[in-house]
């Protein structure tokens, strides 16, 4: 009977809410067919705090539900019978001698033999016996099953996430809920999720987690929070996953009492030796320590002339003792510089700042530098830093959570971009320098490096807020393993692993991951413009006008006549002459630099012929057309998948998919709009500005309701909405519609505001076709925005909607709160066109 229940599992889409991530260990087809596997479960020495303890447990929970047989538990040998057989080399020495692949054995790496009567899984530590545990049971929760005999050592040494959670319990850039690590400016007591989160974070091969905001609160050094901090560690220790804190410079002045926090007064270093030797009492195992300092308002050494060096050489010597790595931010800048300098370049940064500090950092230290020169944008080139540092560890810092680029609430598959920049070669002396093996240390022969991931998972059962955002963390832990993996290969094997063997599945979700980041970066800002977000609030929806005239530095240097930024060394501001000289070659003659990074380096005329022939204005129009278009085929995409995956998980998709097809076409139009506003040039296929399906709301006949010049302009069809004329009121909006009769698509853009949940009702002829509500901050898991604009614009559809010539078109808007019912326009889509 267990056995045809087994086999009955496998028909069954049974509902899930995404914890379990990618070890659903779900049973898998042909499982019959595996006659090789062991009987028992053998775990050499372990404790039941020790990794290779969990390994077992692992072995067990992983075979049972993939293969529907329970396996026994044993510690020590067992030289009867063929076992799954667990631990480090050195137990596996002692208790069946010596193994050939031994020598082979890095830190943290395992040999995983499935080829004997025994499945071998042995750790050159019991980090790596559970990280060979967690990719066996990948292999077989894949259907793996052939015979296999490998070591597999990691790429790098570091391979850490970062978690910018707040004390108070919120997290930055988080669209995940809240906190699980911090509450009410205390460590939680309840440390559960935590220990689920070492789990997943373990399968990945991830070692280490900063869990606190790279912007630090002083008072998480409190003696409470500081066994707060070790109640955590103790929690993710079984799981091999080091726990580290970021640090606020200023903290011995602002916590400590001193009158200073200059790291070469003796009394300051005297003070962080001594709270660094209080924290490893508690966590004798602490992953180590992650510093910003002097950047974007944050205390730092420049405050007192020292210099960066000095900084992070004070946490470095307090954290030597006890095999402590200090993780120095490069995000370093001035967020204040001065526009009108055709010479200053936010870019030009990092370079800037750390060049003549190279081989001046303590061994211990990596500096931790973001993967281009800016922020996160959907297209930037590697940092020069990279190739600058040759006596310096470094890591590179990656963000898993996209922060530009739709914030979970759009699909983005981020590893093609992060695979791009690791496999760049930086050419420094003109030698093989590729970014993934400078960060590994290999290249400069440096002692440490590896990756840094913004990741910022929250309470929310899907740990990022989008089920499909959960493929960038899975690939962010492969690719710090191993980059030399495919992004699409690895994306195959997270969707087995997450919603099973389906052909149809994995064609379509392959198919719609690999358009996304092209398509955002069609629809948000092409050509290395950068994403053109608002920078200034919540770098969500568009806004290109922020980029310039503000201290900030992600200039655009947009006027009526050109665009870019002129970053050669002959005219502009010589970034480009930061790169090695092969590259820096490339990047600045202008017919050598890539399309795609052509307005990063030079300033061009809007009629510039692109390498396409297309100008630069006509190839904006159309790619951000184009990148529309395809985020409106993920919607039909993902909708042929029902029935073929789990109810919860197929629903709460969908809603993110629709959601970005319509949020999709307000950056399209906002930066059609814009772009054509100011350079004055026609879209040659005369669609910018001319939407012959729409009905806009302020030209309706409004009762209750008044019109609202919508700021930036451009976030808003005509530029104009409309609103109720007071708080908690009604409005009613009616029309007559001019289209001819037949069966549509009728959809609404509308505002979706914060602090006031409105309601709506759409009619024809007084025959309802919707309701809704303006509730997108609780669905959404964040709030994008409390005004009128590119954040808070949105669209329903209803579907299939019959309609006659001289209709009557009627909305009814209740206003909640500070949000006014306000609505966009109305489209009526004939099927198969798009708006």
């Amino acid at each position: 009977m267990r056995s045809l229940l087994f086999l009955l599992a496998l028909g069954f889409a049974a509902a899930e809410d995404g914890s379990a991530a990618w070890l659903r260990y779900a049973p898998v087809p042909g499982a019959s067919n595996y006659r090789s596997l062991p009987s028992a479960i053998v775990a050499l020495n372990s404790s039941t705090s020790s990794p290779v303890f969990v390994a077992s447990q692992e072995l067990q929970k992983g075979v049972k539900g993939i293969l529907g047989k329970q396996l026994s538990l044993a510690n020590g040998t067992n030289k009867a019978s063929s076992s799954i057989i667990v631990g480090t080399a050195d137990a596996y020495k002692e208790a069946y001698g010596n193994f050939d692949e031994a020598d082979e054995l890095e830190d943290d790496g395992y040999f995983l033999s499935t080829k004997g009567k025994n499945v071998m899984i042995i750790g050159q530590n019991p980090r790596g016996a559970l990280y060979g545990a967690f990719e066996y049971l990948s292999r077989l929760g894949q259907g793996k099953f052939s015979p296999v005999s490998y070591v597999s050592n990691p790429h790098a040494p570091i391979r850490w996430v970062n978690e910018w959670n707040n004390m108070d319990g919120s997290i930055e850039r988080g669209y995940a809920g809240l906190s699980f690590f911090f509450r009410n400016g205390l460590v939680v007591e309840n440390v559960t999720r935590a220990a689920e989160y070492a789990r997943i974070l373990a399968s990945l091969g991830i070692n280490g987690i900063i869990i606190n905001n790279v912007n630090a609160n002083a008072t998480l050094l409190s003696t409470r929070n500081i066994d707060g901090i070790g109640r955590i560690a103790d929690a993710m220790r079984p799981y091999g996953v080091q726990v580290g804190i970021s640090l606020n410079f200023a903290s011995p002045q602002t916590f400590g009492g001193l009158s200073t926090f200059d790291p070469l007064n003796p009394a300051v270093d005297a003070w962080w030796a001594n709270i660094t030797d209080q924290i490893y009492k508690r966590v004798p195992d602490m992953a180590g320590y992650l510093v910003k300092a002097n950047s974007e308002g944050q205390p730092g050494p420049l405050t007192y002339n020292r210099t960066l060096a000095d900084g992070a050489n004070m946490f470095a010597r307090a954290a030597k003792p006890h095999r402590g790595v200090v993780m120095f931010r490069a995000f370093v800048y001035d967020n204040h510089i001065n526009e009108s300098n055709w010479k200053n370049d936010r870019a030009n940064a990092a370079v800037e700042f750390f060049k003549d500090l190279d081989g001046k950092f303590d061994e211990n230290v990596v500096v931790q530098i973001k993967f281009g020169p800016i922020d996160f944008q959907v297209r930037e080139p590697p940092s020069p830093l990279f190739s600058t540092l040759r006596n310096t560890s470094t890591a590179v810092e990656l963000q898993v959570q996209p922060e530009y680029l739709g914030q979970n609430c759009h699909l983005v598959y981020l590893a093609p971009q992060w695979k791009e920049i690791l496999e760049f070669d930086m050419r420094a002396d003109n030698k093989g320098s590729k970014v993934k093996d400078i960060i590994s240390g290999e290249r400069f022969k440096r002692p440490l490096g590896g990756s840094a991931g913004v990741v910022n998972v929250g309470t929310n059962a899907t740990w990022l807020g989008h089920h499909l955002s959960m493929s960038n963390l899975y690939a962010y832990g492969q690719l710090a393993w191993d980059p030399s993996q495919e992004p699409d290969e690895i994306l195959q094997d997270w969707i087995r692993l997450t919603f099973g063997f389906d052909r149809h599945v994995m064609n379509t979700i392959v198919d719609m991951s690999m358009k996304s980041w092209p398509a955002y970066e069609n629809y948000s800002g092409n050509l290395g413009i950068q994403t053109l977000t608002d920078i200034l609030y919540t770098h969500f929806g568009p806004n290109p006008a922020t980029q310039d005239g503000n201290g900030w530095g992600q200039w655009t240097r947009a006027d009526g006549f050109s665009v870019g930024m002129d970053r050669t060394a002959k005219n502009g501001t010589g970034n480009a002459g930061q790169y090695a000289p092969a590259i820096a070659q490339m990047f600045e003659n202008i017919d050598t630099t890539p399309d795609n990074l052509l307005l990063w380096f030079h300033h061009v005329n809007y009629t510039h012929p692109l390498k396409s022939g297309k100008t630069v204005i006509q190839h904006f129009y159309d790619a951000h057309y184009e990148g529309a278009a395809t985020a409106q085929t993920f919607v039909p995409m993902w909708e042929a998948l029902k029935g073929k995956i789990d109810d919860q998980r197929f629903n709460e998709v969908l809603f993110r998919q629709v959601f970005q097809a319509g949020h999709s076409l307000v950056w399209r139009d906002a930066i059609s709009r814009f772009y054509h506003n100011k350079s004055g040039i026609a879209d040659r296929h005369n669609r910018v500005d001319n939407y012959r399906y729409r009905i806009e709301a302020e030209k309706m006949t409004l009762d209750g309701y008044k019109t609202y010049a919508v700021s930036p302009f451009h976030t808003a069809s005509g530029s104009m909405a409309i609103i109720t004329t007071s708080n908690n009121s009604v409005g009613t909006a009616t029309t007559t519609i001019p289209f001819s009769s037949g069966t549509y698509n009728v959809a609404v853009n509308y505002f979706d505001l914060i602090g006031g949940k409105s309601k709506y009702e759409l009619s024809i002829n007084n025959r309802t076709i919707g309701t809704w509500s303006g509730d997108l901050e609780d669905k959404l898991g964040h709030a994008p925005s409390i005004y009128l604009d590119g954040h808070s614009a949105t669209r329903i559809t209803f579907k299939d909607i019959k309609v006659n010539k001289g209709d009557t078109l009627k909305i009814v808007g209740t206003a909640n709160g500070i949000e006014p019912a306000p609505v966009d326009y109305v489209s009526f889509l004939p099927h198969g066109i798009i708006d």
